[in-house]
């Protein structure tokens, strides 16, 4: 049976702090995060987050700029130092306000919200996982080499390729998404509307769903033991013959 990741090396999982005080927000977005590889603690006020950002290293903290006490957290110690995490602000209801990439200059340096911040627009959870990815995406933790492995199953973030042994697995973009969703959450059912959060913009339908698994699987399982299993009325899981 296929080994399930190791969990000897240093996690290859980027760790964010949520600081956002409508759970309507919080909480897609948290599920959202996980799904695409990240951990996170959700706090609904600055002054829980205060404490935290200083007994751990963050890779980026997600501030909702309309609690009433952001303004010293984002004039704090932990938030000005060199190698602070990068910050996304956000309004209450999910709309993107601009970044602030990890150890640039501090708030309050340059105008606005600070140097290096990029105005957008946008009330979609998926447009923060996209800005998440530009900031921390590709900064893996010392130790991690970019790859996502279950047995011989590889997955390449760097190149964005996959292979199974020998073999080389060609994807399209949504079947990437797909299975690095499934590589994250190994030995986990995942139902189709988490699947369609992680993979798609828009909401699926359930056809589209069913189509895009079937071609992954496919492709990775082809003449070699099954990767890829459906359990009919919860899901999809990768992981080995015994079910989650």
């Amino acid at each position: 049976m296929p080994k399930p990741p190791s969990t000897d090396a240093v996690p290859a999982i980027p760790d964010v702090l949520l600081v956002v005080g409508e759970p309507r927000t919080s909480e897609p977005l948290s599920a959202l995060l996980e799904l695409a590889g990240y951990r996170t603690v959700v706090v609904d006020c600055a002054t829980h987050a205060g404490p935290l950002l200083t007994e751990r290293r963050f890779d980026l903290v997600i501030l909702d700029v309309t609690l009433p006490d952001t303004a010293a957290l984002r004039h704090s110690r932990r938030l000005l130092a060199p190698d602070r995490p990068a910050v996304l602000l956000l309004t209450g209801t999910g709309e993107f306000l601009g970044s602030l990439p990890g150890g640039g200059a501090g708030p309050g340096r340059g105008g606005g919200h600070g140097a290096g911040v990029r105005s957008a627009a946008s009330g979609r959870v998926a447009e923060v996982l996209a800005r998440a990815r530009q900031l921390v995406g590709s900064q893996g933790p010392a130790g991690w080499d970019g790859a996502l492995r279950y047995g011989d199953l590889v997955l390449d973030d760097a190149t964005r390729r996959a292979r199974r042994g020998e073999r080389t697995i060609e994807l399209t973009p949504a079947e990437y998404r797909l299975l690095r969703c499934l590589l994250v959450n190994a030995d986990r059912v995942l139902s189709k509307e988490q699947i369609g959060r992680h993979v798609w913009t828009d909401p699926p339908t359930d056809s589209a769903i069913e189509r895009l698994v079937s071609r992954l699987r496919r492709k990775v399982n082809g003449e070699q033991p099954a990767l890829i299993h459906t359990r009919r009325g919860f899901g999809y899981w990768l992981g080995g013959t015994v079910q989650p």
